[in-house]
């Protein structure tokens, strides 16, 4: 593989990072906003104002981590041929991390509205599935246990 595929492989790893870096911390905002007493407006317009930097940010991050994914796996033949059933697997936890972020929109889009939401121990929870996820897509690359 040449020196492209290492460039290739460099960046897919910072802008996957760092997407995840904005999906670790969005539903801890989603925590605090679950927490914001009632009468505090400040407080929740200014947690929701972060909450949608932080998600629209954090798709521009996810569009190129999975560009240059795709990159890898098509241009670069990573992954493909048999043996690989590492990527299957990783590939079913990235469309799942993707409805992880979709899912965020959602709740946000509830908190924008005000609309009955769990409370802050769901989101807590709910919090600690990115950090699985991640876990688990790290392990399959870098150990390839099957």
């Amino acid at each position: 593989m040449g020196s492209s595929y290492l460039w290739v492989k460099a960046f897919h790893i910072v802008f996957v990072a760092s997407w995840f870096a904005g999906l670790f911390y969005l539903p801890r905002l989603f925590v605090n906003l679950a927490m914001v007493p009632p009468g505090s407006t400040a407080e929740r317009e200014r947690l929701l104002l972060m909450a949608r930097k932080l998600l629209r940010f954090s798709t521009l991050l996810m569009v190129p981590a999975l560009a240059l994914g795709l990159w890898l796996w098509l241009g670069h033949g990573v992954g493909l041929g048999a043996g690989n059933g590492w990527m299957h697997a990783k590939l079913a936890l990235v469309v799942a991390v993707i409805g992880y972020h979709h899912t965020c929109g959602v709740l946000l889009r509830r908190f924008e509205r005000q609309a009955p939401t769990r409370g802050h121990r769901w989101f807590r929870m709910f919090n600690e599935i990115s950090v699985l996820g991640f876990a688990a897509i790290v392990v399959l690359v870098v150990v390839k246990p099957f």
